[in-house]
């Protein structure tokens, strides 16, 4: 079978497609025949070897999003057929691999059927991200009516952070730049501000004594810690473990934790078909594009998400 990977870590022109022995459905899995994969910031880190490596095999496979169709069901399996859409989150060097793959052998609660009305390029942009805000949101542990701060809500996670957390009744303060404004109003924060390095005192204009949370999705980590209160939280998505600010409670997220939150795939898929979040997808290439797609993420700048389709 087809899969897009590196023989060895490197920039995006080390992505090539690559002929991999055929995976087969087993015992609590499933074979999805893949038809689309999201392209994500996960991956480029994955590609260029920011990732522990030591329990995969060359060619590295990168990937977390897929959507497809099952076309094998292990003997044990109930609930699946042939033929149903599912989209999946994959974990890249370990388990079955990444997702850009022809075929993905997702165990049970690794995949849900795509939201109806969907399209499969559009379904595979939900998964990894979709989870990755839902946890954000546990982490911080916010009741309704208290107030989040988000950075990058031009992106596709910071878009699902803001809508899952209008629609759990949080208060939201969105960042965006000029030429995103359009973008980041639709989403439905109840207020807008500047994105750089005024952030943190444009958020005290809005909520004097500081947010009960806030989201960091851009990076920006300790330009923006001082828009939080005492008592408050900072989730970060890429492990920082913040800078001993105090009153503060810094948390990270771990997605490859959310693996088999089949019941959270499952209100990811409720919530676009409820148009509660919805999915973005910034161009469809084929596999072979796929060292253009990254280089074109990591020179920033994109809205939604490059989904690769054999």
């Amino acid at each position: 079978m087809k899969v897009v990977g590196v023989e060895t870590f490197g920039g995006p022109r080390a992505l090539a497609v690559h002929e991999v022995a055929e995976v087969h459905a087993g015992a609590g899995s499933v074979r999805i025949a893949v038809r689309a994969y999201a392209v994500n910031p996960t991956d480029t880190g994955v590609r260029a070897g920011e990732r522990d490596s030591s329990k995969a095999t060359a060619p590295y496979v990168p990937g977390m999003d897929a959507a497809g169709v099952i076309d094998e069901v292990g003997p044990d399996v109930e609930g699946w057929s042939v033929g149903d859409e599912v989209m999946a989150i994959a974990l890249p060097l370990t388990g079955h691999g990444g997702a850009y793959v022809e075929y993905l052998v997702a165990p049970v609660g690794s995949f849900t059927r795509i939201p109806r009305g969907t399209t499969i390029e559009e379904a595979s942009t939900v998964p990894m991200n979709g989870l990755t805000a839902i946890q954000m949101l546990e982490l911080a542990g916010l009741e309704r009516g208290q107030t989040l701060a988000v950075t990058g809500a031009a992106g596709l996670l910071g878009n699902y952070v803001v809508q899952l957390a209008k629609a759990a009744g949080i208060t939201v303060i969105a960042d965006s730049s000029e030429k995103d404004q359009a973008l980041v109003r639709s989403l439905g924060p109840d207020h807008i501000v500047p994105r750089g390095d005024d952030f943190a005192a444009s958020v005290r204009a809005v909520v004097p004594e500081g947010v009960d949370a806030l989201f960091d999705c851009a990076l920006q980590r300790d330009t923006v810690v001082p828009a939080i209160r005492e008592g408050g939280v900072f989730v970060d998505v890429r492990g920082w473990e913040g800078n001993g600010a105090p009153g503060i409670r810094f948390e990270r997220v771990s997605v490859f934790s959310e693996y088999r939150s089949f019941d959270k795939l499952e209100r990811l898929r409720h919530g676009v078909e409820s148009g509660t979040i919805v999915p973005r997808v910034a161009e469809v290439l084929p596999a072979e594009r796929a060292p253009e797609a990254h280089e074109r993420l990591e020179a920033g700048g994109t809205r939604g998400r490059f989904v690769l389709t054999w």
